[in-house]
């Protein structure tokens, strides 16, 4: 029989679809040494190609090592872990071919897979990203300059308070410090420790200037919001109710009152351009559209309630709330998509605006998404934040890069 060996892969999409690459890594089960490395970017691809790729990658480094072996894969991709043991149908026209080569490199019988968290599979993760990173700069990946071995492998130092993830390095920038090369990875827990000349709360003796802030604005009620139905970028884009207008105008009224706000971004959704326009009549201000900020994709599951999705799609909604990475049934965003598209958004408006107050129209996740990142929050953290409609939240960003949340879901107005 011949030996055991173990592959962890993963890929990545910066905007899914969007520049991609794969990373695999070949280990020995019983010391944990790395036996091979595996990365590549590829272009313009899915998460899902990447991941598939990442494996397709892995298989063949270790058939390389020894083709008589006994593979035990590990991913954080819930899709291609079932779909790949056979309990999950190949639905995707591009996952199907995919699927079938992965299935080639050894016998079905030498090969078991396992659902492991992000934290765990990070060495394939960093392989992604240096191979995404060397495709940005129109450079191959090469195994002489990978750092991801000794990374995954050192302890994750201390954080700061505050966003230390892609945005940081852009903020300070566009609030005139210095201009650093900004991170890609938008979840916390990839996130680099911000730099040491960085001070935080009430510590910090630096005159950091005026910051930049965004008050979130949630749009108000549609027909679909009291029945908490799934709404999102992928529905019938519904209206405003007469409820979500009374709430729009009550949200101008307290706006004009303050008097704070300076500049007006909306989703293009139609809900939320209801909203903000209603507050720029009051305020005698323009609204800027902004794609970025638009609800995620919910896929299959648009228009239907919590119960019915549990009812139709069971599998599909539990790797959804177990796994960022997970999208809805459908070809849905998942929540690592949203938060890259949201986090390009921030950091393209924090350059914009630097030092302005800026209303930001949108929705449910992608106000969630700036808060989250602001604290440094874990993505489940989503699931532990009630926003109502028409509610208001604020984040302020500083120049040395770190955010602090100053207000989360506000309905006084409302009252």
């Amino acid at each position: 029989m011949g030996r055991s060996l173990v592959i962890e892969a993963d890929g990545g999409s910066r905007g899914n679809p969007g520049p991609a690459g794969y990373g695999a890594v070949v280990l020995d089960p019983e010391t944990g040494e790395t036996l091979a490395e595996a990365a590549e970017y590829i272009g313009v691809a899915t998460n899902n190609v990447a991941e598939y790729k990442g494996l397709i990658a892995g298989l063949r480094a270790a058939h390389a090592l020894a083709p008589d072996a006994t593979v035990h894969v590990r991913m954080d991709s819930k899709l291609v872990v079932e779909q790949m043991s056979g309990r999950w149908k190949i639905k995707h026209p591009d996952m199907k071919p995919l699927a079938a080569e992965a299935a080639t490199v050894f016998p079905r019988v030498r090969v078991t897979y396992e659902w492991i968290p992000r934290e765990k599979n990070k060495h394939a993760d960093r392989l992604a990203n240096e191979a995404m990173d060397a495709g940005k700069k129109g450079k191959k990946w090469e195994a002489s300059a990978s750092t991801a071995d000794l990374d995954s492998r050192a302890s994750a130092p201390p954080r700061v308070v505050g966003d230390a993830v892609a945005g940081a390095a852009r903020a300070r920038a566009a609030l005139g410090r210095a201009v650093a090369e900004p991170l890609t990875l938008p979840d916390a827990s990839e996130a680099e420790p911000a730099p040491a000349a960085a001070t935080v709360g009430w510590g910090a003796s630096a005159d950091l200037g005026t910051p930049a802030t965004f008050v979130l604005l949630r749009h108000g009620e549609t027909a679909l919001t009291p029945e908490k139905r799934f709404s999102g970028s992928g529905g019938s884009d519904p209206e405003l109710s007469a409820v979500g207008r009374r709430q729009a105008e009550a949200v101008a009224t307290t706006l004009a009152a303050r008097g704070t706000i300076q500049e007006i971004v909306s989703s293009p959704l139609r809900r939320c351009r209801e909203t903000a326009d209603a507050v720029a009549a009051r305020l005698g201000l323009d609204v800027r559209i902004e794609e970025g900020l638009r609800e995620t994709d919910f896929g299959a599951w648009e228009g239907l309630t919590f119960a019915e999705v549990r009812e139709r799609y069971p599998t599909d909604l539990d790797a959804w709330l177990a796994s960022p990475k997970a999208a809805p049934t459908g070809g849905g965003e998942s929540f690592a998509t949203v938060a890259r598209r949201v986090s390009t958004t921030r950091d393209k408006l924090l350059a914009r605006y630097a030092g302005r107050t800026v209303l930001v129209v949108s929705h449910v996740t992608p106000v969630k998404t700036l808060v989250r990142l602001a604290l440094g929050a874990p993505p489940e953290s989503l699931f532990r934040m009630e926003l109502s409609a028409a509610s208001l939240s604020a984040v302020a960003y500083y120049a040395d890069g770190n955010a602090s949340l100053r207000l989360l879901n506000d309905t006084s107005h409302l009252r």
